[in-house]
């Protein structure tokens, strides 16, 4: 190891001693060397990229030498003196589609295309400062302003139309400050302020939403109330028919249970009539026959026997039943005595 030391400080010494003077690039700088007075070869600005974290030896005075940070880097432009780019308000200011007056806090990360550190000496800018104040500062305090202007007031309230305007703007950076060797890679959106008046008057209008959404949420609340109610009479009066339905039912089976009865009884009735009338039939007949009389008589003998019987004589000239008091003629003869007695 301390043969490698000591033969660097050799060659070091031999190239200062040759009048060669180091130049060194940091762990994210890209050099670029400018040759003022060729021996042999051109020009201007060289064509090469000097890594990162190096040291090379060029004579002074006919070389130049040119360092480019390639990490990525913030441009913050915001209302706030504390922080920033600049300690002074440096916020865009600009109108919306609407008409109405705002400013934005606004962060472009960018960093430079190592390829293209020679191209970015030699037409566009010396150094990472010049680059950041008169190139990407200029452009990105113009493009954003147009496009973020095409919004309504009330869509910076939305994270998404912000969001959305941010990325328009990103490429429409990249377009302008790509080929320059500058590769944008976010436009960030941080606060933004209304004037006064109108920022009052959104702050009237939220609590006004808000009153609108509170009763939305009680008319909702109403609404489903109603609609449960309206669910239980619902219950409630499928519960009514359900009973009216059972108990038409019940009441059916037993109208059908009674009018099965009636019927069978009303058969039994039917068929003994049909049979007693049969009998009366198949009597009359054997009346109508030749022992009928026979029969009659014998039922009247029947009933006549142990009656006591009176003949009264009847003629021309004798007793006549429509003249004659038949009540005394009853005393006369002692029946009514024989009446009373049996």
């Amino acid at each position: 190891m301390k043969s490698v030391i000591l033969f660097m400080i050799a060659i070091m010494a031999m190239l200062v001693g040759s009048g060669c003077v180091p130049h060194t690039t940091g762990e994210t700088e890209v050099g670029v060397r400018t040759r003022k007075f060729a021996f042999s070869g051109q020009k201007g600005v060289e064509d090469r990229i000097y890594t990162p974290g190096a040291t090379y030896f060029f004579l002074p005075y006919i070389n130049d030498w040119h360092v480019f940070d390639t990490k990525l880097q913030n441009l913050e432009m915001t209302f706030s003196k504390l922080r920033g780019d600049r300690k002074t308000k440096d916020d865009l200011l600009f109108k919306t589609t609407d008409g109405n007056d705002i400013s934005l806090d606004i962060i472009i990360a960018y960093r430079i295309d190592a390829n293209k550190a020679p191209y970015i000496l030699q037409y566009v800018a010396r150094d990472d400062a010049t680059l950041r104040d008169k190139i990407v500062r200029t452009v990105a305090r113009s493009k954003p302003r147009d496009i973020f202007g095409e919004l309504k007031t009330e869509a910076f309230y939305v994270a998404e139309a912000r969001e959305a305007q941010s990325l328009k703007a990103k490429a429409a950076l990249q377009q302008i400050l790509g080929p320059m060797g500058v590769i944008v890679e976010k436009v960030l959106t941080n606060d933004y302020r209304f004037n006064a008046e109108y920022t009052k008057a959104i702050e009237d209008k939220k609590v006004a939403d808000q009153q609108v959404e509170k009763n939305r949420s009680a008319q909702h609340a109403a609404l489903e109330e109603y609609k449960r109610k309206l669910e239980e009479a619902k219950g409630e009066v499928n519960k009514m028919v359900a009973n009216a339905n059972g108990q038409y039912l019940k009441d059916k089976i037993e109208a059908d249970v009674y009018r099965e009865q009636q019927q069978l009884l009303a058969q039994a009735i039917q068929a003994e009539g049909i049979a007693e009338a049969t009998g009366i039939r198949e009597m009359n007949n054997a009346l109508a026959g030749a022992g009928g009389e026979t029969i009659v008589k014998l039922r009247i003998a029947e009933a006549l026997q142990g009656k006591r019987i009176i003949l009264l004589p009847v003629s021309e000239g004798g007793m006549n039943l429509k003249t004659t008091n038949i009540n005394r003629l009853i005393e006369t003869l002692g029946v009514k005595s024989l009446s009373s007695g049996k």
